[in-house]
């Protein structure tokens, strides 16, 4: 077999390769026995039917199937000769495909790049430290009463917080349009679902009244065909219901399924979850700054084969996420390119990161992120038991751990500073970069 490689750009090698008219011509006659073997033809036995009958029906079947599997046979034996480490399947082209000669195929397909991360000197990062002070529990208890409030029927006036059912028309130029019309839809004022003007005008409101409110939807509303349109929306108030927050009592308390269903017990068990969001917060926070801070460090070209898997892998997530008739492939690429392209840069400057380190994930992290998790359920134990019989979910937890082993490794030469905040702040998500 004769083998030559081009390089076509940084990552795409175009490589010829000839395989010898005798190795074709061995698999053929390999395949032509097999069948000669089963073949069913009238007015001869099975397994006595002449070669030459055998050649003349099945022959060029057997060609193709035997050129087929040689190229593909050919080509991993080629690229592990050459030492190349191809970043997805070839696009094939067949120079010479006759019977009694060589045959000559060109494979184009890219390779994985090959560099060595660096620069782990330059990577800032801000660590943040917290606790959780007694006045953030109380803050999370009463965001967890707002969030089990009862609404009851009251015949006073609307204020914001309340909750409405009503009725309502919404026209374009006296049309009515669609979605802008719904009955009995329950509605809390100051929640900020109606566009802007609609809960506020609705403040004052008694049931039985009708209020029309002209409106004007904001120009970078979702609905194209409404963006920056006045629309006179006609509501009806059924009812008004005033907000009733409930007790911390056990009957509030059984509902988070706490084993002592007390005030202590809740806010012993509230506060082992906050610190968990805590953990859990500060650690994403300096694992993005790490991978920032390695991308930024060690540019690399990107597989046009890896970039497009992650997309349609996007794809899917985005179609499963978000539900409707819509395909995957129906998605623009385009709005998925740039998350596809840093998640395929991190994958590959992180798995050059365990090469380099020789990283094995260590087992008793494997163990207290397992545990970790487990905490969060009624019976960890059997959450425990669970993991450690399911291989797949093992390896996806040995890959978050061995992540985190990277992020440590990076921190040893980074440039780290401590800093100690509020709770509120350490668990706030970082605002994503305002677009020029």
């Amino acid at each position: 077999m004769q083998v030559s490689v081009e390089n076509t750009s940084a990552l795409e090698r175009r490589m010829t390769i000839g395989v010898p008219a005798e190795r074709i011509e061995t698999e053929v006659n390999k395949r032509l026995q097999q069948t000669a073997r089963k073949a069913k033809i009238p007015g001869f036995r099975p397994g006595k039917v002449p070669m030459s009958v055998i050649r003349q029906r099945y022959e060029d079947g057997a060609r193709q199937e035997a050129l087929g599997d040689l190229i593909q046979a050919t080509f991993y034996e080629a690229v592990v000769e050459q030492k190349l480490n191809p970043a997805g399947a070839p696009s094939v082209e067949p120079k010479t495909f006759e019977k009694g000669k060589d045959l000559e195929y060109v494979a184009t397909f890219e390779v994985f790049p090959e560099f060595s991360v660096a620069g782990f000197e330059s990577v800032s990062v801000e660590r943040l430290s917290a606790d959780v002070a007694d006045s953030d529990l109380d803050n999370m208890l009463e965001i967890l009463r707002k969030q089990n409030v009862r609404f009851e029927v009251t015949d006073r006036a609307a204020q914001n917080e309340d909750q409405l059912n009503i009725d309502f028309v919404g026209k374009i130029d006296g049309e009515a349009f669609a979605g802008g019309s719904a009955t009995g839809t329950q509605l809390v004022l100051g929640s900020g679902r109606m566009i802007p003007g609609f809960e506020d005008g609705l403040v004052g409101a008694k049931a039985g009244e009708e209020r029309v409110l002209n409106l004007t939807f904001p120009e970078d509303y979702q609905n194209l065909e409404l963006a920056g349109k006045t629309a006179e929306f006609t509501v009806t108030v059924n009812t008004v219901s005033a907000p009733t927050l409930p007790e911390l009592n056990e009957a509030f308390f059984n509902q988070f399924g706490i084993k002592e269903a007390t005030l202590e017990g809740f806010r012993t068990e509230v506060r082992k979850n906050m610190e968990r969001e805590l953990r859990q917060a500060i650690k994403s926070k300096v694992k993005n700054q790490v991978m920032d801070g390695l991308l930024a460090a060690n540019p690399i070209d990107v597989p046009k084969a890896l970039l497009e898997n992650e997309v349609n892998r996007l794809r899917v997530q985005a179609v499963q996420q978000f539900g409707g008739n819509i395909k995957p492939d129906q998605l623009p690429a385009e709005l998925f390119e740039e998350q596809a392209k840093r998640r395929v840069e991190l994958g590959l400057i992180v798995a050059e990161v365990v090469k380099q380190f020789d990283l094995k994930p260590d087992e008793s992290r494997v163990r207290e992120l397992i545990q970790e998790m487990a905490s969060a359920y009624q019976e960890p134990e059997q959450v425990v038991a669970w993991y450690y019989k399911n291989e797949q979910q093992m390896n996806e937890v040995r890959s978050v751990v061995l992540e985190e082993q990277v992020v440590d490794t990076v921190l040893q030469k980074a440039s780290v500073t401590d800093k100690a905040v509020s709770y509120e702040e350490a668990v706030k998500p970082v605002e994503a970069p305002q677009a020029d």
